[in-house]
């Protein structure tokens, strides 16, 4: 059959619709971006009664969740019972919080089969200890392009969870943009938004200036003022969530998004993440 050629209008109208259709593209997927709990949220009740407790937030509707360090005193058959419970709930576990234990080479080693077992891609790496020098935090930065060598034939990748003072200069570098200079762009730049926020840095800029790269968020608010800080609850503090999702969902390459929600009363926490739920489901629908 002969191609029929395409009028310059018609080219021009079909140029000009398209960053529509890519925006109501992206719009739709970003439906599709689950939303999971930090179990640190959970913490006490999680220790006290780990199937209950995941029970709970499977029905409070996250549909992910990561486990925090103490996850690496399991047994493989611990790990296993895990899985199955995950699996009966339907929900998933698509990373780990990790503290120096599991970077360690006996550490990894556990901690690579544990992932595994209960489904984890991404072994992140929570805390860099007391780094207090450019040149410290380019060993940490060599420390996860190794882990991410080990880790890549694997199917599994590693990252790092940010914390307030590593967006504060040191030595006129911020130690965040050293990790992201140093390390290769598959390792995941966890992005913690309520630390950020703290410390004063621009939230929208660091995500623009790592493409792809902020593939896991934990939705963590802050607010400055007494009885308040990390003790608001996701959506009620300074973090501009709206433009955050925007810019993750449109170039900053996320996958899945983490609530926590980390002060409080102990015999809250489950009350205080299904109130963040409530809150999820209000910006987002």
């Amino acid at each position: 059959m002969p191609e029929t050629p395409m009028s310059r209008r018609t080219f021009l109208g079909t140029a000009a619709a398209l960053p529509f259709a890519t925006r109501a593209l992206a719009g739709a997927q970003a439906k599709n971006i689950p939303a999971g709990i930090e179990l640190f949220t959970v913490r006490d009740e999680l220790t006290k009664d780990l199937s209950g407790t995941l029970t709970a937030v499977a029905k409070m509707g996250y549909r992910v969740v990561e486990f925090y360090a103490p996850y690496l005193a399991w047994t493989a058959d611990k790990a296993k019972e895990v899985r199955k419970l995950l699996d009966d709930l339907g929900i998933k576990c698509l990373s780990t919080h990790n503290n120096t234990a599991s970077f360690t080479p006996d550490g990894l080693r556990k901690a690579i089969e544990l992932n595994q077992i209960i489904g984890s891609k991404c072994i992140i790496m929570a805390s860099a200890g007391n780094a207090t020098t450019v040149d410290a935090w380019k060993a940490v930065a060599s420390q996860l392009a190794e882990t991410a060598d080990e880790l890549r034939p694997l199917g599994m990748a590693t990252g790092f969870h940010n914390h307030a003072s590593e967006w504060r200069p040191i030595e006129g570098q911020r130690p965040m943009d050293v990790l992201a200079t140093n390390t290769p762009r598959d390792v995941v730049l966890q992005f913690d938004v309520g630390t950020c926020v703290e410390a004063g840095a621009d939230p929208i800029a660091w995500i623009k200036s790592n493409p792809g790269r902020i593939k896991s968020v934990h939705c963590k608010d802050w607010a400055p003022g007494p009885g308040k800080g990390y003790a608001v609850l996701f959506g009620e503090g300074d973090a501009p969530w709206t433009r955050i999702f925007d810019a993750v969902e449109n170039g900053g390459g996320v996958e899945y998004y983490l609530i926590e929600q980390e002060a409080g009363p102990a015999n809250e926490q489950l009350v205080r993440a299904e109130k963040c739920m409530a809150n999820w489901r209000r910006m987002r629908g």
